[in-house]
């Protein structure tokens, strides 16, 4: 009897040796951890972006453009000129007459690309404003031809992009364009410094005068960099000149200034940067940026 008991004290101490080392290999795979603290979720990896690659505007507007300046601008007694310039942005094999029927002159004067509207199949849409000229012919074949007015035009031409490049698909369409602008929005006005106005006005006259002349570098600012103006224009007067309120030794103000070019005069508006020098002794306004408008 003893020695059955003992028998099955030994059998049962090697099942628990057994059970001990399966428990601790256990531990040795997944982890003591895992088993108190449940492993977090998997993170799903993130969505695919849904844009796709995105249109190419840039070569779509100088393709349009091209074609444009070339499509509008014909010459009866240049006809193969026109031809060859609307192959260069045309599909293989296209007709270059392009619905032209070959008759009259129109002179291209300019060309500004727009809005690219993207369609399906690589295609889209080019808005392009072109100024054109027609010129007429001369009533008795000897005198010269009047003068038609130039007028802009807008066109709508159909491009598609293959084999690596944007050419145009089809014919245009001639479309209006608007003959004004909206109301424009209420912009704040600057408050102005009537001192630093009145200081800084002869400051702001000579450089002036200067930026026409060409010669700006002993009015403006250590370090300033501004081109001067083209030969011909050249400075009538400063109508006004008022400096922003504000502190500091670096300041802004807007100039109303007149330029003669040739037989007219125009006035423009500018907004002028304004820096205080100084030295040893003294202290003084230069001139350090100008820029054209307001903003």
């Amino acid at each position: 009897m003893q020695h059955e008991e003992k028998r099955g004290t030994v059998i049962a101490r090697r099942f628990g040796r057994g059970l001990l080392w399966t428990v601790l290999g256990l531990a040795v795979i997944t982890g003591v951890r895992a088993w108190f603290i449940p492993p977090k979720a998997a993170t799903p990896p993130p969505a695919p972006s849904a844009t796709g690659p995105t249109y190419p505007t840039a070569d779509a507007q100088a393709v349009a453009a091209r074609f444009s300046r070339a499509y509008l601008g014909w010459d009866e007694a240049k006809t193969a000129d026109r031809a060859a310039l609307l192959a260069a942005v045309l599909p293989a094999d296209s007709d270059t007459a392009m619905g032209w029927d070959g008759h009259g002159r129109q002179d291209v004067l300019a060309v500004q690309p727009g809005t690219v509207t993207p369609g399906a199949q690589h295609q889209a849409r080019v808005r392009v404003d072109v100024l054109i000229r027609p010129v007429m012919p001369s009533p008795d074949g000897k005198s010269p031809a009047p003068e038609s007015p130039a007028r802009w035009v807008g066109l709508d031409v159909p491009v598609v992009e293959t084999g690596g490049r944007v050419v145009v698909s089809g014919r245009p369409g001639l479309v209006g364009i608007p003959k004004g602008g909206p109301k424009a929005p209420e912009l704040a006005i600057p408050k102005t410094d009537p001192e630093l106005s009145a200081a800084t006005q002869t400051v702001v006259s000579k450089f002036l005068t200067a930026y026409a002349g060409g010669d700006v570098d002993a009015v403006t600012a250590p370090g300033a960099s501004v081109p001067p103006l083209p030969d011909g224009v050249k400075l009538k007067g400063l109508d006004s000149w008022t400096a922003d309120a504000g502190t500091g030794d670096d300041r802004t103000g807007t100039a109303l200034v007149s330029w003669t070019i040739g037989t007219a005069s125009i006035s423009q508006t500018y907004r002028v940067e304004l820096t205080r020098v100084s030295t040893a002794d003294a202290q003084r306004w230069q001139v350090a940026a100008v820029r054209g408008g307001t903003s």
